[in-house]
């Protein structure tokens, strides 16, 4: 069972984090929502409820900026069950034409990469007190290689790191899960053109994620592929 257990979501101010968040509430879940932007996370925490929700203001980029998001999810709730490293964006950045853009560049390197190792390395210590699981927003073109951009580079390495992770978490009772979606509805696409294939909501996505947690102990959904029907490769 769920109940009171505890659920550390980044990213979660929108999109698949936010979904997550109130899946999980619902199914018993204590939440700390995290992200940079507070304003949003303040209104999920107040539509989920003060007993279940706790907003964290964290900039996944910065070592720490994680150090106080775990430690004020401690001193508020005292244990970690589980961790969903979500938080990650694209903004594009081809590899040849257009303008150069190297701050852009290194910002999506920290979130999408330095970001997701940044929440492993510093929340792993309390999974293994709680046997608990630790999750990763991978991607489906972190399985197959999209064209001129970085971001499908970034998730290929977050790939390589959930199973890293796996490895080093073999006999600790700690579950892995990379869920790896294909094109969602989300706030991600604000900047980007939109690839005109089918889409998934994000509460198909949280769904998934629920369902990995939701296995018995002895049970470690390693990955989740998941697109909407019809999207291509």
């Amino acid at each position: 069972m769920a109940e009171n257990r505890v659920f550390l979501i980044t990213g979660a101010s929108t999109g698949i984090g936010a979904a997550t968040a109130r899946l999980a509430a619902d199914a018993g879940y204590r939440v700390v929502l995290a992200a940079r932007s507070i304003a949003k996370l303040d209104l999920l925490a107040g539509e989920i409820g003060p007993e279940r929700a706790f907003a964290v203001h964290c900039d996944v980029a910065d070592w720490s900026s994680q150090e106080r998001m775990i430690a004020a999810t401690l001193d508020r709730f005292g244990r970690i069950d589980a961790v969903f490293a979500n938080a990650g964006f694209s903004k594009g950045s081809p590899f040849l034409g257009g303008e150069d853009r190297p701050d852009e560049w290194r910002e999506m390197v920290m979130v999408n990469v330095f970001g997701a190792a940044a929440t492993a390395r510093l929340s792993l210590p309390e999974l293994v007190k709680t046997k608990g699981h630790f999750l990763l927003t991978g991607s489906v073109v972190g399985r197959v290689t999209s064209i001129r951009n970085l971001y499908s580079a970034t998730k290929w390495a977050v790939t390589g790191m959930a199973q890293a992770i796996r490895n080093e978490m073999a006999g600790t009772g700690v579950r892995v899960t990379l869920v790896e979606p294909g094109v969602v509805d989300t706030p991600f696409w604000d900047h980007l053109k939109k690839p005109g294939t089918p889409e998934l909501q994000p509460e198909d996505v949280a769904g998934a994620v629920l369902y990995a947690l939701s296995q018995p102990p002895h049970v470690d959904v390693n990955e989740i592929v998941i697109r909407p029907s019809g999207q291509p490769h």
